[in-house]
């Protein structure tokens, strides 16, 4: 089998190392009418949940990168049979894959360790998948855990270029980052600024800082067939409304950046919360789409036009040819939704797949329950 390792040749990765780190509870924006010692109390929390994360990765082989996401970060979560979601990054599947089998043959589908292992493993994450494969209802210290194993290099590949609009949906929500060997946070600051721009071609000229969050959030699950039936329909307002102060401390150095260059104007209302005016001419959404993943303006290009220009560097640019602002968040929802929609497929069937009958039974009837209880 070809293996495939993580290289940081990557000019786009270097060109980006920005000093974000915004990823983690140690950021999270205390509120200034709280008591003196709130801080004290965010970093105790933020101790805990550091060492409670780190703790089952011990029984795992090494990582390059390891992150937390979804409902445990929610910052009143406490109910006990949450399961706790990770983002493994690792050089080589098949060799960490076959280290894990040795260590933890119980947390794959028995068909797939008789049948071929850490191998077929590998391959129906990469050929049938989006080149992840999750291991879901793992129990251990009497707490379930689900852990998701991805190649670094397609881990960067979609974080940076939103190939697979998969992972990078992923990391544009709230996560706390346990193991970065490779500086992936600042990476990430490339996905996030993207984000942010996406989001913003799709508001109006006046909205709430809580509404810009839940269009970011909301980019990663446009054409996901899961929303149809097996999703919560109030999945974006609840992952907003409790993971708020954590998409603030994400997203804030990017408000800030974009009001500097007069793109939007931010203002505090009575009641504490933050109104958003943007400039929604032409040169604004020009410069929005400049932001965009030069995959996605490539796309767009091919749709809408593109119009070429020498810079001083003597470097020649492409930039798309807009018409209006309202054609090019049109034509951005349908690849986003493209590209959703595979993604999501892919990965629905080959998460059936290596989940095994009784896990992706458990699996789906959990998530069709929440689905259905939030229709009713």
């Amino acid at each position: 089998m070809e293996e495939r390792t993580h290289t940081l040749q990557n000019p786009v990765l270097q060109a980006n190392r920005r000093p974000y780190k915004y990823l983690s509870f140690r950021n999270v924006v205390t509120n200034t009418n709280m008591e003196g010692d709130s801080t004290y109390e965010s970093n105790i929390m933020e101790d805990e949940n550091k060492s409670e994360f780190r703790s089952f990765l011990k029984i795992l082989p090494p990582v390059e990168f390891a992150c937390v996401y979804g409902s445990s970060l929610h910052p009143n979560n406490q109910a006990k049979s949450t399961m706790t979601d990770y983002i493994l990054g690792v050089s080589d599947p098949y060799r960490w894959h076959s280290e894990n089998l040795k260590l933890n043959r119980n947390h794959y589908a028995s068909w797939m360790v008789h049948l071929g292992g850490a191998r077929l493993v590998t391959e129906v994450a990469d050929k049938i998948g989006v080149g992840v494969h999750f291991n879901p209802f793992v129990s251990w210290n009497r707490k379930m855990f689900k852990y998701g194993v991805v190649r670094i290099d397609d881990l960067l590949q979609d974080v940076l270029c939103w190939e697979r609009f998969y992972l990078s949906g992923r990391l544009q929500k709230p996560i706390h980052i346990v193991i970065d060997n490779l500086d992936i946070a600042n990476v990430n600051s490339v996905n996030l600024r993207a984000a942010i721009s996406a989001a913003l071609l799709f508001l109006p000229s006046e909205f709430t800082e809580e509404d810009l969050y839940s269009k970011v959030c909301s980019l990663s699950y446009v054409g996901d067939l899961r929303m149809l039936f097996a999703e919560d329909k109030n999945k974006v307002k609840k992952i907003v409304t409790g993971q708020f102060d954590l998409f603030h401390s994400m997203y804030k150095p990017f408000l800030q950046e974009y009001e500097a260059k007069k793109l939007l104007r931010l203002s505090s209302s009575a009641n504490r919360r933050v109104q958003v005016f943007q400039d929604c001419d032409l040169s604004a959404a020009s410069s929005l789409v400049s932001s965009l993943p030069p995959a996605i303006r490539n796309q767009m290009g091919m749709m809408l036009g593109e119009k070429t220009k020498v810079i001083e560097t003597g470097k020649i640019t492409r930039d798309v040819v807009l018409s209006s602002r309202e054609e090019a968040a049109k034509c951005l929802q349908g690849i986003l939704r493209r590209k959703v929609m595979i993604s999501s497929a892919r990965q629905a069937v080959s998460g059936l797949l290596t989940s095994g009958g009784v896990n992706a039974s458990r699996y789906l009837a959990k998530k069709m329950s929440k689905a259905w209880k939030s229709w009713r």
